[in-house]
């Protein structure tokens, strides 16, 4: 069957990043949608988002389109040129190599459940806005900017 039953995909929790980038997104909630039939050449995630909870760091690819569209709730979208406000059935794109940080903060008071997809670039590099972090394609870790590894924990 082709048909992807939600409730039977694996929720991953929280996020991998290093200590303290690590806080503001430990209560989201993803499933892996693209991975139930082993898409290869673009990922496809359902979001949940908790009142508070942050969708990732405020990051931007190299190598590897993203696109976001809100299916349930509402979320603020942060970037370099500000917040906009996304509700349901909004939807934002943001282009490989366009040095824009984005992520997306849930400021309401439910749960928001948003759809992301993007190209899986073999060599995309993700540098975060904020934070003096890099995730480099070959590695399994975080660095810092000057190319040293955070520690693993």
């Amino acid at each position: 069957m082709k048909k992807i039953d939600l409730t039977a995909v694996p929720v991953r929790r929280g996020a991998s990043y290093p200590p303290p980038f690590d806080a503001p997104c430990q209560a989201r909630e993803r499933k892996r949608l693209g991975d139930v039939h082993s898409l290869s050449q673009f990922g496809v995630s359902l979001l949940t988002l908790p009142p508070g909870a942050w969708s990732s760091q405020r990051h931007w690819h190299s190598g590897e389109d993203e696109f976001v569209w809100v299916v349930e709730g509402e979320v603020t979208l942060v970037t370099d040129d500000g917040e906009e406000i996304l509700r349901s059935g909004d939807c934002a794109g943001f282009r490989a190599g366009e040095a824009n940080g984005h992520h997306l903060i849930n400021r309401s008071a439910h749960d928001a459940k948003v759809l992301e997809i993007g190209t899986r670039g073999a060599t995309d590099r993700v540098i975060y806005s904020d934070a003096d972090m890099v995730a480099e394609p070959e590695d399994e870790f975080f660095r810092h900017r000057d190319g040293s590894p955070y520690p693993t924990i």
